[in-house]
């Protein structure tokens, strides 16, 4: 019904002006004060958007310059990476989480227009992320080189390169806390805000990469060490601009004296959405883990070229997460608004355009699979299971574009347990035994764990949309 409704619709829009267009991109990009519960629903989309997009693009830029400059160190180096990046995932999974709840918490607070108790919840998810941290930092800082011993790492890479993994975990708390402090500026409405602090992250990462790892100029050359110091460099001083944004800047959230204490009552319900959120993306991000160490049983040449084709996959798919995060801002803020039909309808359209967005990227990445992975490393045994991989996912484009913007509406609204059940079933009870049985029973290698990617990412979209259609996600109290 709904998209009868919207292909009628479209015959009603105005043609959009040169100048009109301009002035809503400088908009979008300068930061808005608009109120967008009541914004039309396109205009809202694409101010919320634009930022959004460039600041997951800018993420996937570092994704993959961080392994271009790794991978010239050789095929050990970026399985390194691969390997602490599927176990850091975990520190993700918790960031991700807890920046799930906070979006669904802050922009129903907003859509209220109860900006005070939305800057409590912000603190209150502060100290939380800081809490998990600790947790995760101790034992990832003690046991790294186990760890990568565990993961099927080799002898020699475990002693080469456990100062990588060692690092990124014990600094983790960086990560953390960008997530979660710009999960506060997004669902607030300053989505602008978020993507200055991650540009500045990045940027910054991308200067140090460089000099860090090859040693240039007065640079000591510290190798894949350097990576991981470069990386944490650039992600700490982003997380005290936030702190300066919060608590000196001009956005919709503020932070004072009233906000620094302890609510219990808002914390428990943070923590409650936040473990649909946590266990929503650990059982995704925990297949990967597993998926991971299967792939190492075929090699570190195998592991070298998924890893790469991995960080490709993730460059282009993060421009379609900040499309998603829109999504789920005007969930939030349409529900607190008391005005769900619309929060339905933002999830739709913009549903369908990332739906094109993501249709141009996978046609480019099945034209050009070889090239791509060439780019990053010129050892053929690793193009060929780069390539491999990158063939099957770029297939899988157009069913991730949808599937990604229902998910973050159903955590728009804080129904966060839905998802979490999809990804189960789609990941755990799917995914891992089916990789398993293509890639190792029937002999199919890499081909038989990519193929089993795409199909359980089909299957998360397909029952995602069903459920979502169903709408009790709009009677979600939080």
């Amino acid at each position: 019904m709904f998209y009868k409704k919207f292909v009628l619709s479209l015959g009603k829009i105005k043609p959009v002006s040169l100048q009109s267009l301009w002035s809503d991109v400088k908009e979008a990009i300068a930061g808005s004060d608009r109120d967008f519960t009541n914004t039309s629903l396109g205009k809202a989309i694409f101010i919320l958007a634009v930022p959004m997009i460039l600041e997951m693009a800018m993420e996937s830029v570092f994704a993959v310059v961080d392994i271009f400059f790794v991978s010239r160190l050789g095929s050990d180096a970026v399985a390194t990476v691969g390997i602490t990046e599927s176990v850091m995932t975990i520190v993700y999974a918790i960031g991700i989480g807890l920046s799930t709840a906070t979006t669904a918490l802050v922009a129903r607070r907003v859509g209220e227009k109860k900006a005070g108790k939305a800057g409590n919840a912000a603190f209150q998810a502060i100290m939380v992320g800081l809490f998990f941290s600790l947790i995760l930092a101790i034992p990832g800082f003690i046991f790294a080189k186990e760890f990568l011993l565990l993961m099927g790492a080799s002898e020699s890479m475990a002693n080469e390169g456990y100062h990588y993994p060692m690092i990124m975990f014990g600094g983790n708390l960086v990560i953390m806390l960008l997530f979660i402090i710009n999960a506060v500026f997004r669902s607030s409405g300053d989505a602008a805000i978020s993507m200055r602090v991650l540009w500045m992250a990045n940027i910054i990462n991308l200067i140090l990469d460089p000099l860090l790892i090859f040693g240039w100029g007065p640079f000591p050359e510290l190798g894949i060490q350097g990576a991981a110091i470069a990386t944490t460099i650039g992600r700490g001083i982003a997380v005290c601009y936030q702190f300066y944004l919060l608590f000196k800047g001009n956005g919709r959230i503020h932070l004072d004296v009233k906000n620094l204490s302890i609510r219990v009552k808002v914390m428990l319900k943070l923590l409650r959405l936040s473990v649909g959120g946590i266990f929503q993306y650990l059982i995704a991000t925990s297949s990967w883990i597993i998926l991971v160490r299967l792939v190492s049983e075929l090699g570190a040449d195998v592991l070298a070229g998924y890893t790469i084709a991995i960080r490709i996959i993730v460059f282009a798919l993060l421009p379609s997460w900040g499309l998603s995060n829109a999504a789920a801002t005007l969930v939030g803020q349409n529900l607190g608004a008391n005005r769900p039909d619309r929060a339905e309808k933002s999830v739709w359209i913009t549903g369908i355009v990332n739906l094109i967005m993501m249709g141009l990227i996978g046609t480019f990445i099945l034209l050009f699979p070889e090239g791509l992975v060439r780019l990053f490393i010129e050892e053929d045994s690793v193009i060929r299971s780069g390539t491999i991989t990158l063939q099957w996912l770029g297939a899988g484009f157009l069913f991730y574009a949808f599937g990604m913007v229902v998910v973050q509406g159903f955590n728009g609204s804080g129904d966060t347990l839905t998802p979490t059940k999809i990804n189960l079933v789609c990941f755990w009870l799917l995914e891992i035994p089916l990789a398993y049985l293509l890639a190792m029973n029937m002999g199919m290698g890499i081909t038989g764990i990519a193929m089993a990617i795409i199909i359980a990412e089909s299957l998360l979209t397909i029952i995602g949309v069903i459920l979502f259609k169903q709408g009790k996600w709009k009677l979600r109290k939080v």
